[in-house]
């Protein structure tokens, strides 16, 4: 019971801390979307 216990609660965290990196205002899925826009309009902005 004790090992059900232990297991449940570092799922919850590993959760939880996900869920705030990753999908928080300044988390890394928004950074990596500002980043390949910024990226996308330099590529079109240049001249071959």
């Amino acid at each position: 019971m004790r090992a059900i216990l232990m297991t449940l609660l570092l799922i919850i965290t590993a959760v939880v801390v996900y869920t705030s990196v990753a999908e928080g205002d300044d988390g890394l899925n928004e950074g990596v979307g500002r980043t390949g826009g910024a990226m996308g309009e330099y590529i079109k902005g240049m001249s071959p």
